[in-house]
């Protein structure tokens, strides 16, 4: 690209991211409980000699009593029912071992990685139909210039119920000392009614391209043009005498310092 030939908007010298075990002590404690059981039966041979010495109406009585005494055991066979809340606790920490499962996939550090913007990028343009406006701009309200250009077609287009499918393009055709003309393109899928004179039917650009990104304000844009010369020239590149901006962020409602744009350099 000649610098002396072709100067950007911004630019004037240019191109100027455990398992739990279930306690086995439950078992042991049903099975003392059931000596205890043998010991209340052993009982009864007691109760069983009583009986003979006194035959009398008050010896039936005395049994009841001796009856209600092993009733007693009764209340000791709730005594194993105590194991068994011990078996719920071990049911209740087996599910607590998932949850370390279920962390390992919850960490992706890929989804972290981010990737430069391409800078240089050889890709290729397909070509669509657009809505073309010519327009004439000097060095000192570049910027104004071409966004009223973008208004202006964006407007015809609100009017017309016609939403683009792409994003506004400016394409430089040409600089000197005191300004630069250029088309300001917005891709659509079909042609308005009644086109103003200032306005056409036209493609946009297309063929092998190279690819460079640039954020922030377009007053600074003159770093990056700065930086595809350098490139260009390292790499032995020629290019066109023309270059293509992209509109990625909507100019219209972005602050200027948030803009993103994707600089296009055709290659001869």
């Amino acid at each position: 690209m000649n610098r002396h030939r072709f100067f950007h908007p911004a630019l004037l010298g240019l191109l100027s991211a455990a398992a739990l075990t279930l306690g086995a002590a439950g078992a042991p404690a049903q099975t003392e409980t059931k000596p205890a059981e043998t010991k209340s039966t052993e009982t009864k041979p007691a109760e069983t000699t009583t009986p003979p010495p006194a035959a009398t109406t008050p010896s039936p009585s005395t049994p009841a009593p001796s009856a209600a005494a092993p009733s007693t055991p009764a209340p000791s066979t709730a005594a194993p029912a105590t194991p068994a809340p011990s078996t719920p606790p071990a049911a209740a920490e087996t599910p607590a071992t998932p949850p370390p499962a279920a962390q390992t996939p919850a960490v992706p550090p890929a989804a972290k990685v981010q990737t430069a913007d391409p800078f240089g990028e050889e890709i290729t343009l397909a070509p669509k139909t657009a809505v073309v406006l010519k327009g004439k701009a000097s060095w000192d309200n570049a910027f104004e210039s071409l966004i009223e250009a973008i208004k202006s077609v964006t407007g015809l287009l609100e009017k017309q119920g016609i939403k683009p499918n792409g994003n506004p393009m400016i394409v430089y055709t040409s600089t000197d000392d005191n300004g630069f003309t250029f088309q300001a393109e917005i891709p659509v899928p079909e042609a308005p009614k009644n086109l103003p004179k200032t306005m056409s039917m036209g493609p946009t650009p297309d063929g092998k391209v190279l690819k460079f990104v640039h954020r922030g304000s377009y007053d600074n844009m003159d770093n990056t043009y700065e930086a595809i010369t350098n490139h260009l020239d390292d790499k032995k590149i020629e290019a066109k005498d023309t270059f293509v901006e992209e509109y990625i962020t909507d100019p219209l409602t972005t602050a200027e310092d948030k803009l993103v744009i994707n600089v296009y350099v055709p290659m001869k």
